[in-house]
């Protein structure tokens, strides 16, 4: 309801992107070009595009995440992993919501933030699949994508926008619905990116002013998110 009077005015709506848009995301551009590709490489290498099988595909046999590998030494796939996928929808979807969340994440913190998150959600993302599902292959950068998504809600609060308003925290919650009610997802995976990528963000734009100290340190802090993730992965593979 409103009155003839404001019915005139122009009402000046904040979305999550005019919130928090600046430059050149370069980081995200080079992301989606690895992944892109990586999963070229899996197609030459047998995997099927419609993610019904991974055929004779060496990246994915020897990048893959599984506890049995990692416990052999193989803690390469705890990255490798996130740059794999099950299909043309799987990396389509992941690098659809990288280039979204990317362009506006990447030029207002900066590329070493943006990199810290990223990497972080990716890591914590493969720590949460290997407690749910250690004996599957679990492939995809939806880890990391959930993680970017925790940081844009921390992001978005830091600067004072309600998360709602900008139509994020509907976003995460619909993508949250479709972990826990669609097969073959990775939940795991999921909840530990997402986790990983608001703790990181919390660090990084929380911390200087709650724990008084300089950004420097909170980068430092942020990375060791990420050498925790790793060791519990190892721990538990």
């Amino acid at each position: 309801m409103r009155c003839p009077e404001c019915a005139r005015q122009r009402t000046r709506v904040r979305t999550m992107r005019s919130a928090i848009a600046g430059g050149d995301p370069v980081l995200t551009y080079a992301l989606i070009g690895i992944n892109a590709v990586v999963f070229l490489g899996e197609l030459a290498g047998g995997a099927s595009a419609g993610g019904g099988s991974f055929g004779g595909s060496r990246l994915v046999l020897d990048g893959g995440l599984r506890a049995s590998d990692v416990a052999d030494g193989d803690y390469w796939r705890l990255v490798t992993s996130g740059f794999l996928h099950a299909g043309l929808f799987h990396i389509f979807f992941n690098m659809f919501a990288l280039w979204i969340l990317g362009t506006m994440l990447e030029p207002a913190i900066g590329t070493v933030r943006f990199g810290l998150i990223y990497f972080v959600s990716l890591l914590a993302g493969s720590f949460g699949a290997l407690i749910v599902t250690p004996d599957s292959y679990t492939v995809g950068a939806s880890g990391a994508i959930f993680g970017l998504m925790g940081a844009a809600l921390v992001v978005l609060r830091n600067r004072g926008v309600n998360p709602m308003e900008s139509g994020l925290g509907l976003w995460i919650g619909l993508n949250l619905l479709l972990t826990f009610t669609i097969s073959n997802i990775s939940i795991g995976g999921h909840i530990g990116g997402l986790i990983g990528g608001s703790l990181a963000a919390l660090v990084l734009f929380e911390g200087p002013d709650l724990l008084r100290i300089p950004p420097p340190v909170a980068n430092v802090l942020c990375a060791a998110l990420g050498v925790a993730a790793v060791v519990g992965s190892i721990a538990v593979a």
